[in-house]
């Protein structure tokens, strides 16, 4: 299945019916009169974030989504069937924005959100509703309201715990294929990953979901290479994972691209949590690693740990580091609750 995270969508809601002009034509009724029944309701638009989904490619084939008009009022005072509503089932983390791209109609981060996109025209009255004591027999009724048009684009915001981030062939896919069952493509040149990849990791009991996302290169905000355009998925993300090649021979400058291009995307992520390793150790020897890691310290990273996503040396530390920004975030989006007890137990 082909990931994708950027559509546009075309959706209508129902028309709603319109009434109806009748009269009673009974035989052997002696005072007949109005009885034209109201138009139905036509059928609205909704979106909501289920579970199962990770891709909107769904949307790629199917673009247009019109909900059902309303059926018109009949004689005999009988109300026109009501539209049918459609719902767009996207993947949790899903924003909708308008059609410039950037005005956010809705964010659906949590699984059952569900939110009104657009409602549906109210039936038109029959003419037994304009029927009063010095008008016995109208010969009037309203025609339905007409259904909402919408251009909309839907945006997919991975929902992970922790964001990888790095350069191409920084070992982010190695990382992740080493601590979880998520099998990415790993080979030995740049822009391996083209899409995000998510695995879920455990350390100490403790599970959490690690988002893999391509490769950062300078001026990647411009949209050189890939672009920044994946740094959405990591958003969400209480923690970011910054890896570091440690076979590079541009150690400093490598980082610093990489702190340079999320300073540059904004959204927060510079203000992120970030837990930086210098990757690939298994090709060092213990003088080199020292001496790399005094670097990076040096140059302003906080707290280097050494690591190797392919000999997994050193991963169990990476990832004990990172659960405890996990559940402080966790902790911090669980609402109150005054009867429970402080147990400091983790809940995932």
């Amino acid at each position: 299945m082909k990931f994708l995270d950027l559509c546009k969508v075309y959706i209508r809601s129902g028309s709603g019916g319109n009434g109806c002009i009748s009269f009673r034509r009974e035989k052997f009724i002696e005072f007949g009169g109005p009885d034209g029944g109201d138009g139905g309701t036509g059928g609205s638009v909704w979106v909501e974030a289920v579970d199962g989904l990770n891709t909107l490619i769904d949307f790629r084939y199917q673009q247009h989504w019109f909900a059902q008009n309303g059926q018109g009022g009949m004689g005999r005072n009988r109300t026109g069937k009501d539209g049918d509503d459609i719902v767009l089932r996207v993947p949790v983390g899903t924003e909708i924005l308008e059609e410039d791209e950037e005005t956010v109609v809705a964010d659906l981060a949590t699984l059952g959100d569900r939110v009104l996109l657009a409602k549906g025209g109210n039936g038109g009255w029959g003419n037994l509703r304009f029927k009063t004591s010095t008008n016995q027999g109208p010969r009037r009724a309203n025609p339905g309201q007409e259904g909402v048009e919408r251009t909309l684009w839907l945006r997919l915001k991975l929902i992970a715990d922790v964001g990888l981030v790095g350069l191409p062939n920084a070992g982010k896919s190695t990382f992740l294929a080493a601590t979880s069952n998520a099998r990415p493509k790993i080979a030995d040149y740049p822009f391996t990953t083209l899409h995000p990849n998510l695995g879920v990791v455990s350390a100490d009991g403790r599970e959490f979901v690690v988002a893999d996302i391509p490769g950062l290169i300078e001026g990647a905000h411009e949209g050189r290479g890939l672009g920044d355009i994946f740094l959405g998925h990591v958003e969400r993300s209480a923690v970011l994972l910054h890896l570091i090649d440690g076979t590079s021979g541009t150690l400093i400058e490598d980082w610093q691209t990489i702190c340079d291009e999320l300073d540059a995307y904004g959204a927060g992520l510079s203000d992120k949590p970030r837990v930086t390793v210098l990757n690939k150790i298994d090709a060092l020897d213990d003088e080199e690693r020292a001496f790399l890691k005094e670097e990076l310290e040096a140059a302003g990273a906080r707290d280097v740990m050494l690591m190797s996503g392919a000999t997994n040396e050193g991963v169990t530390e990476v990832l004990r580091a990172l659960a405890p920004h996990v559940q402080a975030r966790r902790a911090a989006d669980r609402p109150a609750d005054p009867d429970a007890e402080e147990d400091g137990s983790w809940q995932p």
